[in-house]
This record gives structure tokens, sequence and C-alpha cells, in this order.
């Protein structure tokens, strides 16, 4: 097994990134406080169609790789297009030495932003780590959806997910676990260098990896986050929950994921009643990364109806 699957596992390694996205992006965002957590949002798009609230992988890292594609600024010119970053990433934090880290935690924070907001419901995407807990918030408050999209999810019972990173890349994964033991005592060096090789497992194309991995810059990682909420995650299995839902649902995978093998997404879809499934066949664990252009055009298609 790839040496950073149980921490990505642990992280929900659909998850992504020890590392933040360099910005570019110029963060314009607000923030609003729960009785135990800071929350930090962004509102970013100009078009006048129904908001779309996009979760980001994780647990333990903040919402701004996302801003390295260039999908939702296209999804921008139809709709406001929302981001945020989970309690104790990035820019929710704040003196809340009591503060929850568990899934139902998680989920009361996405069910806060939407009160914030004041969205009767939502359009609601989550990508990895994201897409296990909008299918978790989903369960919860079902009357709040109005359609969901579930990107290269992290499988309903957490175990269940589905690493390739041995079959495909022995070698860079050979590399990888070389970094282990520098990385565990906190070299920041060998945290990078491990990092550089596990992104670079996540993509179908050589020059679309390379240009993401030339956009990142060290960034906030919360291991503690990381560790607690997969902790929780352990005892669920969302499963019987999917054959429930009865709104909208579009699950979409990227052919070569890795990271969460399309075997996974392909589960979430035939279990979910009417929900419909998008291969896109020349992506890795991004797909609004390396195809943004048919990925805006089916987010877009399924969102008007």
């Amino acid at each position: 097994m790839n040496r950073f699957a149980p921490l990505c596992l642990r992280a929900i390694v659909p998850v992504l990134l020890l590392m933040g996205a360099a910005l570019a992006h110029d963060e314009r965002g607000s923030t609003f406080e729960t009785p135990d957590a800071t929350i930090y949002y962004e509102v970013t798009g100009t078009g006048t169609a129904a908001p779309l609230i996009v979760v980001n992988g994780g647990p333990g890292f903040d919402h701004t790789y996302l801003h390295l594609s260039t999908a939702w600024d296209s999804v921008g010119l139809r709709r406001p297009v929302i981001f945020y970053d989970q309690r104790g990433n990035g820019r929710s934090l704040g003196n809340h030495p009591k503060q929850s880290q568990n899934l139902k935690a998680q989920i009361d924070d996405l069910e806060a932003l939407r009160s914030h907001l004041k969205l009767e419901r939502m359009d609601l995407l989550g990508h990895s780590w994201g897409g296990y807990l909008v299918m978790a918030y989903a369960a919860l408050h079902p009357d709040r959806i109005a359609h969901l999209i579930i990107v290269d999810s992290a499988a309903p019972r957490i175990k269940d997910t589905l690493f390739r990173f041995d079959d495909f890349y022995p070698d860079a994964v050979e590399r990888q676990n070389g970094f282990g033991f520098a990385d565990e005592i906190g070299d920041p060096a060998a945290t990078a260098a491990a990092i550089h090789e596990y992104v670079g497992m996540l993509f179908y194309s050589t020059e679309k990896r390379d240009a993401f991995l030339a956009g990142l810059a060290p960034g906030a990682y919360t291991k503690a986050v990381n560790a607690a909420v997969y902790a929780d995650l352990e005892r669920y299995d969302l499963n019987p929950e999917l054959t429930k839902f009865r709104f909208p649902t579009l699950v979409m995978t990227g052919r070569f994921d890795i990271n969460v093998a399309p075997a996974v997404a392909y589960r979430i879809y035939k279990a979910i009643p009417g929900s419909q499934f998008r291969v896109f066949e020349r992506s890795g664990h991004m797909p609004f990364v390396e195809q943004p252009e048919e990925f805006v055009a089916v987010l877009e298609q399924f969102l008007a109806h």
C-alpha cells in the first residue's frame, strides 16, 4: 500500500495534499461563528442561477487547491460558487479549545453555512473526502438538497475505499516510502518531497500534473483534524442511506483515478435510485483540473434540470 494511503485514508486521501494551492487566486471571504467553530467561506462568480456549494477533500486540508482549476470560474459565469474551509483548517481557525472534530460536527458546519447564506435548498458538490461528507449531509438533511454532485468520492463505508497506488506506481511508492521516517519526525523538506511523489500519482496527463505541482506552495495541513475525523468515520456505513436519496444526483469519476478506483464511484451510482454516472476518460482524481471544459459542460447540463 502507498505510504500515504493510511494517512490519506485516515485523511481520506481521496483527499488531497499536504500542501495548499498557491494563492494566485485572491481570497475575499468572510467568517461566521458557530458555538464551537469559526467558519471561513468565500463566494465567487457573477451568475444569477442557483448557488453551488463546493466541499473540498480532506479531512485536514483547506479549499485552496480547488482554485488551481479553471472550471469554477466558468461555472461562476452562470451562478455563485461558494467555497469554505472546514473547521480547524485554513482560515476556519479561532480560539475554540473544546472544538469537536467528528463527522457530526462537519455536517453541522455545512448546515450552519447553508443557514448563514439563507438558502432554503442548495446545489451541493463534494470532491474526495468532500464526497463522503456531502453524502452524509444529504442523509441527515435530504430536504435541503436541490442537486447533489459526488466527485471521485471516498467509499460510503470508509474502509471500502480502493487505492491502486502500488499496482500502477510501484516506483513512486518506493520513493515516497523513503521519506517516511524524516516526514514522521517533522522534516518539512521530507514532507514536501513525499507529497510531490503522492500528487504526481493523481493525474492522467503529465502536462496537467506538472502545471498543478508548479501551482502549489507549502501550506497548512492539520494532522490532528485528519486523525480525529477519520477515527470517527470508521464506525459509519452510509450504504443503507444512499438507497433513500430521492433528489437528482450525479456521480463523477476520472477513468484513471488511482487514489479512489472508479469502481467506488460506480457502486455509489448503482446504490442511488435514478442517479446519473459520468466517467472522464482523460482524468485521474481531479477531472475538474484535467478536463475542465468537459467537467463544466456535464455539471451545467445536470444543474439545468
